[in-house]
């Protein structure tokens, strides 16, 4: 079962759609109590750093979270923000972040860029598999993700990179340690290989 937090933050119906169409079991945690004991959690997230700290905090889902994942080693799956925030840090705001994974949030370097719009990296991007991993299972790294952030993950520990994306320099779009994973791009708006990612992630054992 497949349990997507609502903590007010990401494209929740989207994801829930095609884990549907996928028939693929699944429920939306409106409090916390409904993830104590779940087998794969999702959280999602959009929009700034310090915001999205401020709803998971608000919400009451922050303590059970840390218990889950930490504690009970629930798979997870964090997307844009809700992979950033699992950082310790991130220049875009002051509160910390979940601190999962070794790394802090950094803005996109504008020097490094050539094209314009420069920020945000908006729209499909190619990526670069770095390690192999059952979420990446069967994806075509031509045909990449679909993205939207001007802030980026980056790790103390290149183990836990999965993958990368270039986009005046080479960085993270993929994280994982342990039964924790985030992704950059948002899986919900990125067609086949979207689809592909979210039903290996339910797959992963």
């Amino acid at each position: 079962m497949i349990t997507i937090i609502n903590y007010g933050s990401g494209n929740i119906c989207a994801i829930g759609n095609i884990y549907e169409r996928l028939n693929i079991p699944f429920m939306i945690a409106n409090s916390p109590q409904e993830i104590k004991g779940a087998e794969k959690l999702i959280l999602p997230g959009v929009g700034a750093f310090d915001e999205t700290m401020s709803m998971l905090n608000d919400s009451g889902f922050r303590e059970v979270l840390d218990d889950e994942v930490l504690i009970n080693k629930c798979w997870i799956l964090g997307i844009c923000v809700g992979m950033q925030i699992m950082a310790y840090r991130s220049e875009e705001g002051k509160l910390p972040g979940l601190g999962w994974i070794d790394g802090e949030v950094k803005k996109i370097d504008r020097t490094k860029l050539l094209h314009k719009p420069q920020l945000p990296h908006l729209g499909w991007n190619s990526i670069n598999i770095k390690k192999q991993s059952g979420l990446l299972y069967e994806i075509n790294e031509n045909d990449g993700f679909y993205f939207l952030h001007s802030y980026h993950f980056v790790t103390y520990n290149e183990d836990n990179v999965l993958a990368g994306v270039f986009y005046g320099d080479e960085i993270v779009s993929a994280v994982n340690k342990n039964r924790i994973f985030g992704v950059q791009f948002h899986p919900e708006k990125s067609h086949h290989n979207g689809v592909q990612l979210l039903k290996n992630f339910a797959e992963l054992i």
